[in-house]
């Protein structure tokens, strides 16, 4: 197993423990972190991220969004939170010259068809599949409840609504309109668990709101090369959130390096123009 994952799961356990938390509990999530590391097995992942140039990793949250903020030489990410995407960028970019913002939404909407990108996503996490939606078509979205956005899906592309893929549709809107704004940078989709995933060496699968996932994704991130942030929730995010956030902005300072890989490649393209496709 990769040495970086067996130290990083170590200091989390001793962090824990030093935390006061229960015996019992700490026992619990040593026991997740070692039967994930021995699902990794001896290749595990990618050698620690050097960042070379500022990026943003985002996820949505309560409180509208929330960022990691990837620097060269920052010794952590730095948090940040704001109702808009543009005022989270905008936030971003006062301190730093963003190259890149990765974000976990669907970028590209489909006009008639599925996207391969969400079925190569599922495909990357065996046991973890579950978590990737399948993205419904521009009209679908353009709907006003669920109802009316299935009817409209299934005559697009014979597909049904699940309630996850629409309870994101202001935010999946939201970044569209904002990507029509044309930023001056470059903005990519990046799906946290298939991040997680590659980090790690195989996909984590306890689940991301438990001290047992939250302790594996810490470890995974920290022996990737992201420390843990000095903040992990406050109002209106929670811990899950900003390592997701973490988890897109590893994958925003590959894609800066030139290390990330698309799925599929080349992107798909539909009406929109908007190359569709999840990096990592």
């Amino acid at each position: 197993m990769p040495a970086g994952l067996e130290r990083a799961a170590r200091e989390a356990e001793s962090a824990l423990r030093r935390a006061g938390y229960p015996g019992d509990l700490v026992d619990r999530v040593a026991r997740a972190l070692a039967e994930h590391r021995a699902s990794v097995g001896a290749d595990g992942g990618p050698e620690p991220i050097e960042v070379t140039a500022p990026v943003l990793g985002v996820d949505g949250c309560a409180a509208g969004w929330v960022g990691a903020l990837l620097e060269p030489g920052a010794p952590r990410p730095r948090v940040l939170v704001a109702p808009t995407i543009t005022a989270l960028v905008e936030t971003a970019r006062e301190s730093a010259a963003l190259r890149v913002v990765g974000i976990d939404i669907p970028i590209g909407l489909p006009d008639t068809t599925t996207r391969r990108a969400d079925a190569l996503a599922r495909r990357a996490l065996p046991g973890k599949a579950s978590s990737v939606f399948t993205t419904l078509t521009r009209a679908a979205y353009g709907q006003p409840d669920r109802a009316a956005a299935d009817t409209v899906n299934r005559a697009a592309s014979g597909q049904g609504v699940g309630a996850q893929a629409f309870a994101l549709r202001a935010k999946i809107l939201e970044v569209d309109a904002w990507l029509r704004t044309r930023p001056t940078l470059e903005v990519i989709e990046v799906h946290p668990e298939v991040s997680f995933a590659a980090m790690a060496g195989a996909p984590v699968l306890a689940g991301k709101k438990t001290p047992p996932g939250r302790a594996a994704r810490v470890a995974a991130l920290a022996a990737a090369g992201v420390a843990r942030p000095s903040v992990l929730e406050g109002l209106g995010y929670a811990a899950d959130d900003v390592l997701d956030a973490c988890a897109v902005g590893w994958t925003a300072a590959r894609h800066a390096a030139g290390l990330s890989r698309s799925l599929p490649d080349p992107p798909e393209v539909f009406s929109d123009g908007i190359p569709a496709a999840i990096r990592v």
